[in-house]
């Protein structure tokens, strides 16, 4: 009686929370604020595609030096863009509608001048985002698109020039609230991806969570072999495993390249009120013999000093998107969010073991191959949440199984396994 008590109430809070925190934000999409064509160095975001076309963008450069530089993007056509300054570390953010990023493969490995290297990727539904990561504090003097003139595409075009921390943290707070807005209304809204909500299920339901995507690549093998995009493959065979099965049903926090902020993909698995949540990773490590299967769960002191340091990479997700990072402020810890916790953590632990005798007669593990740490992802306080590292792309090894469909195959098998397991007990009371 407990856990169900808990759990109703906590979700109904959270319900009512989500509710209030929608209409504020509906009100704001709303505001003529938002529907302004965007200006020259302007914090206000521009608008999402319209659905025609989506524009090109197939060529980039940085020009300049550490008191001036510029950034150009070459467009197939004309966009409305937004662009804001970010600190620690010092980034400019461009927000701009969905682009179709046909850049080369090197694009924002390097910068010069004030620009050390940049990234780019779709942000949300409808829009994109490209990060530049700066040397020091910089101040945008301007912002625009030129129009295509006959052989010549359109350009997008941003200007830098180098500025005090002072004169820095001063545009900061200026501009703090539209930028607040416009992260929480637009990053991954409205992207979950599966069935409405139900308190009342005749089968499980399990959130997948693939890790990183759009503009957070995240770890990238020497081949070139993206992270998001081995963790979204696994994702998909998992979640066709699963249904297969008939007994439970599956959501995706993403189905395709897009980024998601990871308070989003927490507010996702909530909402949804998901009875487990995984989330897939693919890390890599300096030390390139490091390899295996690693499954983690949450806690507030790290088992170890590596899984620490993954934790805190992993969490940099939000900030490597442009977001600024912020300390968790959630105003609930009475009792019931206490025992909520407790009991997660100790489901949590429960499906971790589970994943790990079933991947451990499957493929290498790691040493002590379940740890635990802070990562927020899996900070859901009523979901039973795991983060898997399928195995590292920093080892050839490890990356030669992570992109092979047989061992793909083998492992999504074990990782089904598991939940069965995990959701027998609930099984056989369906089915006395």
């Amino acid at each position: 009686m407990v856990r169900c008590y808990t759990r109703a109430q906590i979700r109904e809070c959270s319900l009512t929370r989500a509710i209030a925190a929608l209409a504020f934000f509906v009100a704001c999409c709303l505001s003529p604020l938002y529907a302004a064509a965007q200006t020259e160095g302007s914090a206000v975001p521009p608008p999402v595609s319209s659905g025609g076309p989506v524009p090109v963008a197939n060529d980039a450069r940085v020009a300049g030096d550490e008191e001036r530089t510029r950034f150009i993007l070459d467009l197939s056509a004309d966009v409305e863009i937004g662009a804001f300054t970010l600190g620690d570390p010092y980034r400019v953010v461009i927000d701009l509608p969905e682009v179709a990023f046909e850049l080369p493969t090197d694009a924002g490995l390097t910068g010069r001048g004030l620009v050390t290297g940049w990234r780019y990727g779709l942000f949300a539904r409808g829009r994109s985002r490209i990060v530049l990561d700066t040397t020091m504090p910089v101040k945008i003097d301007k912002a625009f698109v030129l129009a295509a003139v006959e052989a010549q595409p359109a350009r997008l075009v941003v200007d830098l020039v180098r500025t005090t921390p002072a004169e820095f943290q001063a545009e900061l707070q200026k501009t703090a609230m539209t930028r607040e807005a416009s992260n929480t209304v637009d990053a991954g809204k409205g992207d979950l991806l599966g069935m409405a909500p139900s308190q009342r299920r005749a089968k499980p339901l399990v959130m997948l969570d693939p890790g990183h995507g759009g503009l957070d690549a995240g770890a990238t093998a020497q081949s070139g072999v993206l992270e998001k995009d081995i963790v979204l493959k696994f994702a998909f065979e998992l979640k066709q495993r699963l249904e297969a099965t008939g007994k439970v049903d599956v959501v995706m926090t993403r189905e395709d390249d897009r980024f998601i902020p990871l308070r989003e993909r927490v507010r996702m698995a909530r909402d949804q009120a998901v009875d487990l949540f995984v989330s897939v990773h693919a890390d890599s490590t300096r030390e390139d013999f490091v390899r295996g299967t690693t499954v983690y769960t949450l806690s507030e002191k790290a088992s170890d000093t590596a899984a620490a340091a993954l934790a805190a990479k992993e969490n940099a997700a939000d900030s490597i998107a442009g977001l600024e990072s912020k300390e968790d402020t959630d105003e609930v810890s009475d009792i019931l969010m206490d025992l909520t916790r407790r009991e997660t953590r100790t489901f949590s632990s429960a499906f971790a073991n589970n994943l790990v005798t079933e991947l451990s007669n499957t493929t290498r593990m790691i040493k002590n191959p379940h740890r635990s740490a802070g990562f927020w992802v899996l900070k859901a306080p009523d979901v039973p949440s795991v983060l898997v590292e399928i195995g590292y792309l920093s080892n050839a090894e490890d990356e030669k199984l992570l992109t092979s469909d047989d061992w793909r195959t083998k492992v999504s098998e074990a990782v089904g396994n598991a939940v069965m397991r995990f959701f027998g007990p609930k099984f056989a009371a369906a089915n006395p």
